[in-house]
């Protein structure tokens, strides 16, 4: 592994404070607070660390509270709600300075047979060819705010690949949809666990701002107050996150300053590994111009 990915991996990993309580590091991406991907991530982690092996994470529903501080460490206590006949449900806390900034549930299930069927993917150009979010991003280098500047042109542990670019400095109006190859920047262990934490992690980049498409704006726009609210993951079934993963997304509405977008991911083979929904704060704010 790179050692951005290992950072990564060491992030997500979780220290064990007392039984159904861990403690995750943090992370200063350069945003105006915690990158909610981190604390998503890290929620999958907790819960997942008090399930045994047989059952693994199907869903996990949450809603972001309060801005997070990138600069302090995280704690996360988990209710073990049920243990089902086939199912587990668990519902995590992750709380800052004695306030909650993120609450969400999750629930496992052990693989059974049953009726199959999934959307097909989208005939899009490969990943091959196309420049990563990190090159896109050095070539506008002198446009970016200074306390994004370095993480924006460093090593990222996702390499994540547009298929459509645009000037986020200048954007246009266009349709509310997206689509993005991705994958860790790496080998990873042979964890089926690890692979849909980093997902979740993953899952968090690039889909509110889907809902910014029509209306001409950008999230690097200074008058732009932009948040996730509430974020929705399923797992469809085990996946690769060192392999390339299609993030098919788009825009069904927006209102009242919210943006709703969803996300379809799907592995090189066509398969649909995981679905994704999520609704967030698009504000524009005058008293920021």
């Amino acid at each position: 592994m790179s050692k951005v990915l290992d950072d990564l991996v060491a992030l997500l990993s979780l220290e064990t404070i007392e039984e159904n309580l861990f403690r995750g590091v943090s992370q200063d991406l350069g945003f105006r607070q915690l990158f909610g991907g981190q604390v998503l991530g890290q929620c999958i982690s907790a819960a997942s660390q008090t399930m045994d092996d047989a059952r693994h994470v199907h869903s996990m529903h949450g809603y972001f509270l309060r801005p997070g501080d990138p600069t302090l460490p995280i704690v996360y206590q988990v209710d073990r709600v049920r243990d089902g006949g086939s199912f587990s449900t668990r519902r995590v806390m992750a709380i800052q300075k004695g306030q909650p900034i993120f609450t969400c549930s999750a629930s496992f299930q052990a693989d059974e047979p049953g009726f199959s069927h999934q959307i097909e993917m989208p005939d899009i150009p490969g990943p091959e060819d196309l420049q990563s979010e990190t090159e896109l991003a050095r070539q506008v280098a002198h446009l970016l705010p200074e306390r994004m500047r370095e993480r924006a042109l460093s090593d990222k542990p996702i390499d994540i690949r547009p298929v459509t670019v645009g000037n986020p400095f200048k954007p246009e109006v266009t349709e509310p949809v997206k689509y993005v190859w991705f994958k860790a920047d790496g080998t990873l262990p042979e964890s089926p666990a690890l692979h849909k934490y980093i997902l979740g992690y993953a899952s968090d980049f690039n889909l509110l701002t889907t809902s910014m498409l029509p209306h001409g704006i950008s999230v690097w726009q200074k008058f732009m107050q932009v948040a996730s609210l509430d974020h929705s993951l399923w797992f469809h079934c085990n996946l690769r996150m060192d392999d390339w993963l299609l993030y098919v997304m788009d825009s069904p509405w927006a209102g009242n300053a919210r943006g709703f977008a969803r996300g379809s991911v799907f592995n090189r083979q066509g398969k649909l590994v995981a679905s994704v929904a999520q609704e967030g704060l698009i504000r524009l704010r005058e008293d920021w111009k």
